[in-house]
């Protein structure tokens, strides 16, 4: 079963990629970009069948490993 998890910075936490990133496409000429998060998605396909208890993996992973959770908020999807 595939997982996707979503990790984004909390609000309030700097985000000096996202910034970068706004920057540059103001540069490129795209007007009217109020604001840019950046966040990373991970892919993960797990050999579990049953969608709870992959999203339950999932979330352990993000606990212990994936996410850090003092600074990232995550989202857990199937694909």
């Amino acid at each position: 079963m595939k997982i996707l998890v979503d990790i984004t910075l909390k609000i309030g936490v700097l985000d000096p990629q996202g910034k970068a990133i706004q920057h540059a496409l103001g540069a490129l000429g795209f007007a009217g970009v109020d604001g840019v998060r950046q966040g990373k998605v991970i892919e993960l396909d797990l050999t579990e069948t049953d969608r709870a208890a992959a999203e339950t993996t999932a979330r352990a992973m993000c606990e212990k490993l994936l996410a850090n959770t003092v600074i990232e908020n995550y989202e857990i999807r199937s694909a």
